[in-house]
Parts: C-alpha cells; structure tokens; sequence
C-alpha cells in the first residue's frame, strides 16, 4: 500500500463531489470514426474503463470542422456526434463516474484536406507554425493559415457556445475549454503568432480578449460551475511563444477568475517535456484564481502527493498513464507497477494500445 495522501480524498468540484483528485487529463487519439468524426463504440469502453477516476476529461472534440487539425479526433458539433458522446457518458455514469469534453478549435495548426472545400486553416495571422499534423495515416507538414477576419470572430465564438450545448445534450457532467498548446485561444493570446492591429491584436487586453469572451459564452450555455479551462504558459506545443507569458497569463488568469469558472487546468512546463523549460510562477495564477487549481504535466504519485501536501495544487491531472492502466487509481492506491504504455498505439488504430491494457484484477485472473 502507497502511504496516505490528499490525493485520495474526496473533492467537491462546483456540484459534483469526485471521490478522489486524480484527473484523466485528455488525450488524442485518433480514433474517431469518419466520415462524421463520430465517437466509437471502443471510445465507449476505453472512458468507462477508466471511471474510478475523480474526473474524466475527454479528448480534444473540435467545436466545428474549421476546428479540427488531426485525422480521425471527434466532434462535437454534429447530431452523430451527440448520440455518440451520449453512449460514453452514459457508459461512464453507470460505472459511477463523472466526465467533462474538451472543447476544441485547433486554429492554424491543421491541414487543407480536413478544412471545408481545402481550404486554408485559420488563424489570428497569417503565421505558418513550423511542425506537423496528423492527416492520411502520416505526420505531415501543418498548412499555411489565413488571417480571420474581424467579421468571422463572433461566428467562432458561436461555435463554441453552440459546442457547450450539445456537450450538455450528450450528458456530459461539463465543459473543459482548450486554450493551451499553442492552439487557435492561445495563438490569439500570444505576441509570436498574433500579429493583428485591430481590437484582437498588440496589447495584453487585445489578445487575451478572445479567450475571454469564448469563455464568458461557454460557461454562460454550461454554468461558470461546470466549465473548467487549460492553458500551458510556457509551453512550445505547436511552435507558439511569447515575449512575456508571466503579465500576459496573470491578466487571463485575473479574467477567468471574475467569471467564476470551477477548475484552472494549466501545463506546467513544456506539454509532455521538462516542467522547468521555462521560468514561471504558477503560484501566481493559483493565487489569482477563485477556483480550483489542477495542476499537469510529468505527476506522478510522490510528486502528486507532495503538491498536494503543500496546497499547492486541488486536482492532478495524469495523462499517459491513464492510456496503460485504466484502474491507474487502484494501482496507485496498492502501491502496484504499472503498465507501460505502447507509444506507437497513441494514435489511430483498434482495439490494441487502446482499450486492452489490463487491470490488476484481469492481470491476476490471467496469472
């Protein structure tokens, strides 16, 4: 058995009480089914596996086609798309566990063959991100954006009210927007690929502004107590920067606040790499932020329980080993090995990587 820890404890989240503070932070993985970017039937399982966690957070669901960047990630703008989340919360609740969406606009980091009639991805500017996206079954080079037009911003921010909507018609228990790595809230937000000179661009205000109002909207449809939001300060994801992320990200974190979302999920370091890539005081936002606090990137037990330990985080959000141990609460409670994840079945394919990693349980059965 691991030593007593806050991490097991219950947390009352706005009207939901989690039995215990580990987050299954989301994670793509490219299994949707096309044409309709519908959730499986194998999505179906792989969250219900995984209900003994304090809160599921789903992978990235594009708010619109305009949102999408990867092949095969789902949606959340269609009736399909509706019926086919409403099969997983319903799965999730009747294991007895509790699951918010991840709202999703990628912005420029996508490609023409997923955008509507090819055309080009959107972005604040027409900056190109040097990497690559996940089109066609391979890694291939993200296309050259489009500046949006100032005309075309409130249909965006539509898109992500008319998202919350349907999340709540799909039985989820809430809404998590994406406004980190370096997709289209953050590139909004940040000086390296915002370079507009309209009310959307040069000052801390102008580019946060975006953000803002797509959360203002969101938690409006959802109810401020059921919408969480994730940034990543200093993350490089997806080629983004920023001159000055510090006075830039406390502004954000100050807007959030007085719209009294429940939860902060931020990345702490570079998204899946070293959480010291950068300076940044998080303690900063924890400070400015009147909800809870859930802190990600490179946790594990004892590094999740000496945050908690400390207050300096509400929830911990795993990611990777929530993929290879679907009772990754029970193991870590046990004080059991876990699973190693196969890194070349994070994205795309079957069943495999996917929903038969086993259990203690079903690993003991086996023996």
């Amino acid at each position: 058995m691991n030593k007593p820890t806050k991490l097991f404890e219950p947390y009352q989240l706005g009207p939901i009480t989690l039995p215990n503070r580990l987050v299954m932070a989301p994670l793509t993985r490219n299994r949707a089914v096309p044409p309709g970017m519908v959730p499986s039937l194998l999505a179906v399982d792989y969250y219900s596996q995984r209900a003994s966690a304090g809160l599921l957070v789903t992978e990235a669901s594009q708010v619109s086609q305009q949102g999408q960047g990867y092949q095969d990630t789902p949606g959340i703008y269609s009736k399909e798309q509706v019926a086919g989340w409403r099969k997983v919360t319903d799965r999730v609740h009747e294991k007895g566990g509790r699951i918010f969406i991840q709202l999703w606009h990628v912005g420029r980091v996508s490609h023409t063959s997923l955008q509507v009639n090819g055309g080009a991805p959107v972005a604040p500017s027409a900056v190109r991100a040097k990497g690559k996206t996940f089109v066609n079954g391979t890694f291939t080079d993200i296309s050259e954006p489009r500046a949006l037009e100032l005309s075309e911003i409130p249909g965006i921010i539509d898109d992500f009210k008319r998202a919350a909507a349907n999340a709540l018609a799909a039985g989820f228990d809430g809404v998590e927007i994406h406004g980190a790595n370096g997709y289209l809230l953050d590139q909004f937000a940040r000086d390296g690929t915002n370079k507009r000179t309209d009310a959307y661009g040069g000052s801390i205000e102008n580019r946060a502004k975006l953000m803002l109002e797509v959360t203002k909207a969101v938690s409006a449809e959802a109810g401020a107590n059921r919408t969480g939001i994730r940034i990543s300060p200093v993350t490089p994801a997806n080629d983004i920067s920023d001159s000055n992320p510090q006075p830039l990200f406390d502004h954000i974190v100050d807007g959030l606040s007085a719209l009294k979302l429940v939860y902060l999920h931020v990345v702490e370091g570079a998204t899946g790499g070293p959480r010291d890539n950068a300076p940044f005081d998080y303690e900063s936002l924890r400070k400015r932020f009147s909800g809870a606090y859930m802190a990600n990137n490179g946790y594990d037990f004892e590094l999740a329980t000496k945050t908690l330990a400390a207050n300096e985080a509400d929830l911990i959000a795993f990611g990777k080993p929530f993929i290879s141990n679907p009772d990754l609460v029970e193991r870590l409670k046990a004080g059991a090995p876990l699973n190693e994840w196969d890194k070349a079945t994070f994205y795309g394919g079957s069943a495999k990587g996917y929903t038969d990693y086993p259990t203690l349980q079903a690993a003991a059965a086996a023996e």
